[in-house]
């Protein structure tokens, strides 16, 4: 139970992450404020960061980890080009960073919650995931 816990954990956590560096990397050549975009820029190599440490446990446990669910990842592409075509000010772009961190950390948490059995390594992980969100959320909200 313990090892089913762990993976499942991890692959969420990794799915998350792809998801989150995804949605920055969809806006951030739209960042007219320099020091905003390097925010991004920073908080894109902090998931990376961690996505390598992810990889590492999954690599322990001969899993290939997982992708973003195609529906969410659509759903969040037709979201921010809509908002976009509208509005491509960094007010916008802070505000859909604020939504996909608040998202992040909401379903991190759930999984967290759901998959208890986790190993203290994984869980630890995920833990740094939902603050790496929480961190940027409150960063960006100096651009709304």
């Amino acid at each position: 139970m313990i090892e089913h816990d762990t993976i499942k954990l991890l692959r969420e956590c990794d799915a998350g992450i792809k998801m989150g560096v995804a949605s920055i990397e969809d806006v951030i050549d739209d960042v007219k404020n320099e020091d905003f975009k390097k925010m991004l820029e920073k908080s894109v190599g902090h998931h990376q960061q961690l996505q390598d440490e992810i990889q590492v446990l999954l690599d322990e446990y001969h899993d290939d980890g997982k992708e973003p669910n195609p529906m969410a990842k659509g759903m969040s592409f037709i979201k921010t080009n809509f908002k976009m075509a509208v509005d491509k000010s960094d007010s916008t772009i802070a505000d859909l960073m604020t939504d996909g961190c608040n998202m992040g950390i909401k379903s991190l948490t759930k999984y967290l919650n759901e998959y208890e059995a986790a190993d203290k390594k994984s869980k630890d992980l995920a833990k740094k995931v939902i603050g790496l969100e929480e961190s940027l959320a409150q960063d960006v909200k100096a651009y709304l």
